[in-house]
């Protein structure tokens, strides 16, 4: 049996919200606080499960309410409500740790859909914070370097929210990698993840790639198609080079966060989504902004997290452990089991500079599996074979 908190100030808002609730969940407990100092009177009483809090309060705001609960009852999942003008707010509610965050007035659709996702599986979300770890496997990210350290404690805080998040880097950094650790490690890692690559796509054909389109809406549409904010229902999207997304889109895939609604071309119909977006690019933002090819409301909507992904120059320490991390994955591959470097070879390699980063190292290492004679990859061999 769930325990539901309300703290909102305005009467009404919260009777339609226990209404909601109340229908969505009729054995869960819903109690009431109407400011922040009687929420936190309530929270010091009982355990709850969830706390749905508005930002602007009397006596006590939302944040304040938010960093007490962090620090008394950190497995209480809180969502926060909050006005238009209280983006930048619930930006910051979080990256203190809020669940997720609902603009005024709630879309009942949306509201209810970030009720079950902090809902869903108490004990999910314990045993991943617990870990404080990232999955391993086929998406390792390979190193020890302090920011891939850091990176990795930040993966381990956030992929259990619901938080969007916006992946920084250059091309071959990993940007792809961080993606899919947030979704191997998020509530939504049964349902799929969507990669979708925006530089790629042609910008008038974008719409319908992120949004489908119904047959006959323009003259190559000869049968319906879905669009990958649908196909990601209940998992994540992931836009890679949203930077390279025209206005027109990025209108769109605006409206698609805002409301978890998206419309097929060709269609008037709304459709209704639930997928957590995960964006990245390797330009600079806030510069795209200044310049009008980057509409700053989406860039506040995708960019409650930041996350930046060093380039591997930048953390060259971590090189021997990447080309051994790389040298059993792929030998692999090759029918070459085994196959080792020697140390000279590895010095040699970490000397390079690394343009191409983490993607360029593994293709040289590829090439060295595959031309090398013997299976010991030597010096020799690095400076024929590495293309450096």
């Amino acid at each position: 049996m769930s325990k539901i908190l309300i703290v909102e100030d305005e009467d009404a808002i919260r009777r339609v919200l226990r209404k909601v609730l109340s229908e969505e969940n009729p054995k869960s407990i819903i109690d009431e606080a109407i400011d922040g100092v009687d929420a936190v009177a309530k929270i010091k009483a009982t355990a709850y499960n969830l706390v749905i809090c508005d930002i602007k309060m009397p006596k006590k705001d939302g944040i304040e309410v938010l960093n007490f609960i962090k620090k008394f009852s950190e497995d209480t999942n809180v969502i926060m409500i909050s006005g238009h003008g209280d983006l930048k707010t619930a930006v910051k509610a979080m990256r203190i740790g809020a669940f997720d965050y609902i603009e005024k007035p709630p879309d009942l659709n949306n509201l209810l859909s970030s009720v079950r996702g902090a809902l869903k599986s108490k004990t999910q979300i314990k045993t991943i914070k617990s870990k404080k770890t990232i999955k391993k496997g086929r998406y390792d990210i390979v190193g020890n370097a302090k920011k891939i350290i850091e990176l990795k404690n930040l993966l381990a805080k956030i992929s259990p929210t619901n938080a969007k998040v916006l992946i920084l880097g250059p091309n071959g950094a990993g940007k792809e990698l961080v993606a899919r650790q947030i979704h191997l490690n998020s509530l939504r890692n049964d349902g799929p993840f969507i990669e979708v690559n925006c530089a790629a796509i042609p910008s008038e054909l974008i719409e319908s790639e992120l949004f489908g389109h119904l047959k006959g809406s323009f003259t190559s549409a000869h049968k319906d198609r879905t669009g990958k904010f649908e196909a990601a229902n209940n998992g994540t999207l992931f836009l890679d080079e949203i930077g390279d997304m025209s206005l027109s889109a990025q209108s769109k895939v605006l409206r698609a966060i805002q409301e978890n609604k998206i419309q097929k071309v060709g269609s008037e119909k709304d459709i209704f989504v639930d997928t957590r977006v995960i964006a990245a690019t390797n330009k600079n933002v806030k510069q795209l902004i200044s310049t009008n090819k980057f509409r700053e409301d989406l860039y506040h909507r995708i960019s409650v997290i930041e996350l930046n992904v060093p380039k591997l120059d930048d953390r060259k320490d971590d090189i021997p452990e990447l080309v051994s991390y790389f040298l059993e994955q792929i030998s692999k591959q090759y029918d070459k089991p085994g196959t080792t470097i020697d140390k000279k070879a590895l010095k040699k390699l970490s000397s390079y500079n690394w343009p191409g980063n983490v993607r360029e190292l593994r293709n040289v290492v590829e090439r060295l599996i595959i031309l090398s004679e013997s299976s010991i990859i030597t010096d020799k061999d690095v400076l024929k074979f590495s293309g450096k």
